[in-house]
């Protein structure tokens, strides 16, 4: 008889275990899948603000506002004219060595 008891109580332990094991799985995984879904939040932010700086960038660097901040604030000017040189492949000016 005492063997009976001794088993009852050993498989109420390894259920206990067993039950206590259940719930921090559940627990862990639970708070995996919070930060989960934070970091998806913070990716879908990044997203966003990525977004807003290539369109800021490309506001930024439009030709127009380019030359006018080249003009007024570096006092800098077109070139009355442009001379295009050709270099031979050996490194020589206008086809010469």
């Amino acid at each position: 008889m005492w063997r009976s008891g001794a088993a009852g109580g050993l498989l109420l332990v390894l259920v206990v275990l067993g039950a206590l094991s259940v719930i921090t799985s559940q627990h862990k995984a639970r708070k995996l899948f919070v930060a989960l879904q934070q970091e998806k939040e913070r990716a879908h932010k990044m997203e966003v603000e990525w977004g807003q700086l290539q369109l800021e960038q490309s506001t930024l660097a439009t030709p127009a506002r380019v030359e006018r901040i080249a003009s007024r604030q570096l006092q800098m000017q077109l070139p009355k004219q442009v001379r295009f040189i050709r270099v031979s492949p050996n490194g020589g000016a206008n086809g010469q060595p």
